[in-house]
């Protein structure tokens, strides 16, 4: 994505140097043509077709949210400026206590009932609702109400002022909207026929193979989008992608680290990565035991050497966090997170053994070799350690959202990725967070996330963050194992490539050269 000439300070986590790609994405390809038939590949499958039970992150199924339901706006993943789509405006006037949404008029979904500000109401209110078991519960949760004003006029009521919201807001479900009409027909109904405004419609879903997309010719977008069908499959396994790229099987690819990215640039696969902050980690459930004890969370970074685990699961090629903030960002402060330390590893796994407290833990695994390997990695550095024991269960996707939803887990893999430190920071740790999946409550962090929050000038910001790295490290809410890889591969004729948020290509302005 281009970026812009003058970077924003207040916004900006990483060097004014725009999104990673490699040098054959720069290679001027002409005018957009039409036609052609895209085969993606995504490392999630989806529970249902409903945009609530989808997530707009690389790991997940962006090309198919953003394919069948369009988007509201988007943003620009180096300076952060929102560009919109089908709203036409997201403002505030109070500091973030109220916003109004604007609609481009006239927008109808392909069942030909309108897109207007009622339809978006019904979306964002269902999504508030916890049973749903929507992973976009984190961001619609902040709102406590909506109002109609007009058909084109939605007036937002925030839980608490959040002037930064609208980088929430496009990094979930809160951007795809569906047919109200549809939805009310139930799940099943819904899935055999799922109605949004996208550039694409399904024309079929066979479950744990494939999801065939084609055209829609009442995009409001015209002439997007170019490509006349896109088949979307899910592949877990990364070796497996890139054998699909080492072939040219695959067009475009969600991807999730350097080592796969690498590999698939040797075959003359380009890629875009949103640059971020902050990382994966793997969160330690506060709310029980062995974790509700500091201590124990503490032996256990303790006893992990990060620098190995990189090497185990991504051939050394990804980056482990030294600080919450990468030295590019304004808000990096020189405040190191936890290393290893043997030694104090096995003095507090003792220490707690000796009150009746050893740590006995399962660690939750996605079906991903990523995560699969992750796991084994942790579990054989902490099998050298006495008084400690870590089991692995490895579930599905769907299987593995309810589990961290429902708080039903010891160890599961989590994330804080910053772009902008708002969202990434207060939905992952804020005590009042319904995403705080770790469950550490420190009066003292949320204090700082609010003034994070709230703060106008990048001063007061940047001291707010530095009282954030400070409480992080100090709780321990989990090992810090990588920065995060948002990101997408593409083969040599696919042009337009362009993604925003957390690695979210937008498929409608995709096209295809021989």
């Amino acid at each position: 994505m281009a970026l812009a000439a003058a970077c924003t300070a207040t916004l900006l986590l990483s060097a004014c140097g725009g999104s990673d790609a490699s040098d054959a994405s720069a290679a001027p390809a002409g005018d957009p043509v039409s036609g052609g038939a895209m085969q993606v590949l995504q490392t999630g499958e989806p529970r249902s077709l409903d945009p609530a039970s989808l997530s707009n992150t690389w790991a997940h199924q962006p090309v198919l949210g953003n394919a069948l339901y369009g988007t509201l706006m988007v943003n620009d993943v180096d300076t952060f400026e929102i560009e919109y789509k089908m709203a036409t405006g997201f403002t505030t006037n109070d500091g973030g206590r109220t916003f109004d949404l604007t609609l481009r008029p006239g927008l109808t979904f392909t069942d030909g009932t309108p897109l207007d500000a009622a339809a978006v109401k019904f979306n964002w209110d269902r999504l508030r609702d916890p049973s749903l078991g929507s992973t976009t519960v984190r961001q619609a949760s902040q709102i406590t109400a909506s109002d109609v004003i007009d058909p084109t006029t939605l007036k937002v009521t925030m839980v608490t002022p959040s002037p930064h919201f609208a980088q929430s807001l496009v990094a979930g479900a809160l951007n795809w909207i569906a047919s109200p009409t549809a939805l009310q027909k139930g799940k099943p109904a819904f899935d055999e026929n799922p109605v949004g405004a996208g550039p694409f419609t399904l024309v079929k879903w066979s479950r744990q193979d494939s999801i065939e997309l084609q055209r829609n010719p009442g995009f409001w977008d015209a002439p997007r989008p170019y490509l006349d069908t896109i088949t979307i499959r899910t592949v877990p396994d990364s070796n497996q992608r890139i054998n699909a790229a080492s072939t040219a099987s695959a067009d475009l690819l969600s991807e999730t680290n350097w080592s796969s990215l690498n590999r698939m640039e040797g075959v003359g696969y380009s890629h875009e990565v949103a640059p971020t902050g902050g990382g994966l980690f793997a969160a330690m459930n506060a709310r029980r035991a062995p974790f509700d004890d500091e201590r124990a969370r503490r032996a256990v970074v303790k006893a992990i050497d990060l620098d190995a685990v990189n090497t185990v699961v991504y051939n050394g090629e990804n980056e482990v966090p030294a600080t919450l903030f990468p030295e590019s960002s304004p808000y990096y402060s020189d405040i190191p997170l936890p290393t290893a330390d043997t030694e104090e590893a096995q003095k507090l796994f003792d220490e707690l053994a000796a009150e009746g407290k050893p740590v006995s833990f399962t660690f939750i695994s996605y079906p991903t070799t990523e995560s699969k390997t992750l796991a084994e990695s942790l579990q054989a550095q902490l099998s050298a350690f006495d008084n400690v024991e870590m089991k692995v269960e490895v579930v599905d996707y769907g299987a593995a959202t309810a589990r961290a939803g429902a708080r039903d887990f010891d160890m599961i893999v989590s994330s804080a990725i910053v772009q902008d430190p708002d969202f990434g920071l207060w939905t992952a740790f804020h005590q009042d967070s319904t995403g705080n999946f770790s469950g550490v409550e420190d009066a003292e962090l949320s204090a700082a996330l609010d003034t994070g929050r709230l703060a106008e000038s990048e001063t007061e910001r940047k001291a707010a963050y530095e009282t954030v790295q400070n409480r992080l490290v100090e709780l321990n809410p989990g090992l810090w194992y990588t920065r995060a890889v948002p990101a997408v591969a593409f083969g040599e004729g696919v042009h337009g490539v362009s993604i925003y948020t957390l690695g979210s290509p937008l498929p409608e302005e995709i096209w295809m050269t021989d």
